[in-house]
Parts: structure tokens; C-alpha cells; sequence
């Protein structure tokens, strides 16, 4: 198996433009490709802006931010991933349009080049199959925000070859990532354990054991927590949350992964979470207040 010297990222999103910034101050080439100019245009910008951020606050050199931008090409052709030795996938959270992608991506990039998804919930495999190069396809499950979160869920899925699954092990290690090793069931480690403690919280909420910020400030005091599991959940994206959970309760059938009747309601609202301005809290203004409705 090749040598990872160019990465492809497909998708300039919320996981997207992270994914690519950080193997670019790992030093490796990268393209980062997207459907259109004004979605690409908005990724390359938080880049950017990252990048200015840390100049400014001194944790890298102007010079070394200008390298680092210069390694990312970014582009709405599929073409420009060709030459990738590695391409990860950071579409939105839909099996069937990764299925399309990857049937599109799968004829242009050079068959020894290996492919991951970073899928937080879906059956790897299920992406893997679709492809000419099973055997060299993983899930390298990064998390948001990628360039400060250390954590990579490195996914081994049924017809992951010894050398595919070293390979994406090792790029994830250069990447100065801890990169744990997974199988492929759902919800792999953290979201099996973490989405569960999500949606017991917001069935406390509803259950009246306490209000939403009574429910955050307790788990913060008492568990030591960065963050409470509510505006966790505002943080991942209430769909995010949502999507997970139709996946972890098709395989489990157990009514801990099911949505509680609040997240479907305010799914149904347009409520997304800090992504949308509403969720648990209200985003829009200069800190977040509680939801008038809660």
C-alpha cells in the first residue's frame, strides 16, 4: 500500500474543514472538495480563520500559518482527487448520499489510495461494499472540533485489510491524534455510551427532575464535566443527535436509544442546536440564554 502523502476530504462542512486543516499542519497535501463554490468558499474561510487565530494568539507563525493554507487546494471537482493516497469522507449523515459519492469517487481516485468515512454512527461496512476497494476502506470518526478535539475512532469494519486499517491508524498518529481502535457496531465507543447519557438527560427534563440548566449545572458540579449533556446536545446538532439515535435504536431496539418525544418535537421546529441559533438555548445573542420555551 502507498505511502500517505495526499489527503482528499470530501466535504468543507462542520467536520469537514476541520479535517482538512489538521492533516495540513501535519504536513500532508491536501485537497478539499465540496458541491459548490459558496459552501467551499465558507470552509476555506473558517480555516482561515483558525489559522489567524493562532497567529494571533501566538501559537504559530504567520509563516507557518501561509504553509499550512498553501498545502489545502480546495475545489468543487472530484477530479483533483485522482492523485489521493487517502480520502475521507465528511458528507452530511446520510447513507444513501455517501453511497452516491463514493460510486462517483470511486472510478477517479487511483485504486491503491484507501478510503474512510467519518460516519458517527453508520455501518461501515454498508459504505465499504459499495466500492471497488472493500478491503481498503476504514472509519476514521473524528471529533467536532477536529483541530482541537484529540480523539479519532480509528474503524475496522469486516473486510478491512491488516495494511488499510495500519495505514489509517498511522496517518491518524502523525496527526499528533489518539487514535483508538474500534469495530464496526454502531455508534462505535463514545456515541454507544455518550448518546444514551444525551437523550436519559432529556428524559429527566421531561420527567420534571429538573430544568435544563438545573439538569447542565449539576452534571458539570457533580461529575466534573466540561459541559452539560444539554448543551452537549445543542453542540453535536439536536439533528446530529437524531440521526444517531434512528441508527443505535434499529440495532439495539432497546427505548434508551430512542428519540424522547421533546427532541422529535423540536426537530420538527427547525430547533438544530447551537448550529440553527435554537436548541436547548437560545444562540442569538452574545451568550447563550435558555430556550423561552423550556
Amino acid at each position: 500500500m502507498a505511502q500517505i502523502e495526499k489527503v482528499g476530504v470530501l466535504g468543507a462542512g462542520l467536520m469537514g474543514h476541520g479535517i482538512a486543516q489538521v492533516a495540513a499542519e501535519a504536513g500532508y497535501a491536501v485537497v478539499l472538495r465540496e458541491l459548490d463554490d459558496a459552501t467551499l468558499a465558507r470552509g476555506v474561510g473558517k480555516i482561515e480563520k483558525q489559522l489567524a487565530r493562532a497567529v494571533e494568539k501566538g501559537r504559530a507563525s504567520q509563516e507557518d500559518a501561509d504553509a499550512i493554507r498553501g498545502r489545502i487546494e480546495d475545489t468543487t471537482d472530484y477530479g483533483a482527487l485522482a492523485a489521493c493516497d487517502l480520502v475521507i469522507e465528511a458528507i452530511t449523515e446520510s447513507l444513501p448520499l455517501k453511497l452516491e459519492m463514493w460510486k462517483e469517487v470511486d472510478g477517479i481516485v487511483k485504486p491503491e489510495a484507501v478510503f474512510a468515512t467519518n460516519t458517527s454512527s453508520l455501518a461501515v461496512i454498508d459504505q465499504a461494499a459499495t466500492t471497488s476497494r472493500p478491503t481498503q476502506f476504514v472509519g476514521l470518526h473524528y471529533f467536532n472540533p477536529a483541530q482541537v478535539m484529540k480523539l479519532v475512532e480509528v474503524v475496522r469494519c469486516v473486510t478491512t485489510s491488516d495494511a488499510a486499517f495500519d495505514a489509517a491508524l498511522e496517518f491518524a498518529r502523525s496527526e499528533k491524534k489518539l487514535a483508538i481502535p474500534t469495530q464496526d457496531k454502531a455508534g462505535f465507543i463514545v456515541n454507544r455510551l455518550l448518546v444514551p447519557y444525551m437523550l436519559d438527560a432529556i428524559r429527566a427534563y421531561e420527567e420534571g427532575v429538573g430544568s435544563v440548566q438545573e439538569i447542565d449545572e449539576a452534571m458539570m458540579a457533580g461529575a466534573a464535566h466540561p459541559m452539560g449533556p444539554l448543551t452537549l446536545a445543542d453542540f453535536v446538532g439536536l439533528d446530529t443527535l437524531g440521526s444517531i439515535c434512528d441508527v443505535l435504536f434499529d440495532e439495539f431496539r432497546e427505548r434508551r436509544f430512542a428519540r424522547p418525544p421533546t427532541l422529535r418535537k423540536m426537530l420538527s421546529a427547525g430547533w438544530y442546536g447551537r448550529k440553527s441559533g435554537m436548541g436547548f438555548y437560545d444562540y442569538s445573542g452574545e451568550s447563550p440564554a435558555p430556550n423561552p420555551a423550556f
